[in-house]
């Protein structure tokens, strides 16, 4: 018996841990676009004052979308090719995980037990980000990446969970590079 609540434990533990870990993303891009004459890019500031998070937030996300860039071969500058604009999109998950196994009617039932079950509450913040890469001279979107995972809640953690999730969003770029 006690086996089972330790087994039932372990399981719910294992996938909320793989939930919270994973970062689902999806990327679209103009077939038209020549995405190997872009070379350099900088920030669109108009469009990444419009995103809905903190100032300290923004740079977060700015400083690790500057590191993939870089990373993958561009260079920051004054006269870019590309822009990169962002958006962000949260809302708050609530899950109910219910364990009635060992109350009410049915196996393990207990005439003496009025208890409400094993149910768990927990909330979680899930969070967008869309990135978009504007074709500097003509002012069109080329590419956009969004990825969509658990928001970290703990300062120290926040980099390092933006930076997954960035880093999982630019692997989609350029279309065809996984392939």
């Amino acid at each position: 018996m006690k086996i089972i609540k330790i087994t039932t434990v372990l399981v719910l533990l294992v996938a909320f841990m793989t939930s919270c870990s994973s970062v689902r993303v999806a990327s679209d891009y103009d077939q038209n676009a020549n995405f190997s004459q872009y070379k350099t890019f900088a920030f669109f500031k108009p469009g990444i004052d419009k995103a809905e998070i903190s100032d300290l937030d923004k740079r977060r996300i700015l400083r690790a979308i500057e590191n993939e860039m870089i990373s993958k071969g561009f260079t920051k500058s004054e006269e870019p090719d590309l822009l990169v604009s962002i958006f962000t999109k949260t809302k708050e998950n609530i899950n109910i995980y219910q364990n009635n196994m060992f109350g009410y009617y049915g196996w393990g039932w207990n005439p003496w037990y009025w208890g409400a079950g094993g149910n768990t509450v927990n909330t979680t913040s899930e969070g967008t980000l869309y990135l978009d890469l504007i074709d500097a001279e003509n002012k069109q979107l080329v590419w956009q990446g969004m990825g969509t995972a658990a928001l970290a809640k703990e300062v120290n953690k926040k980099q390092e969970r933006i930076d997954e999730i960035v880093k999982k969003i630019l692997e989609k770029y350029p279309p065809g590079a996984n392939r």
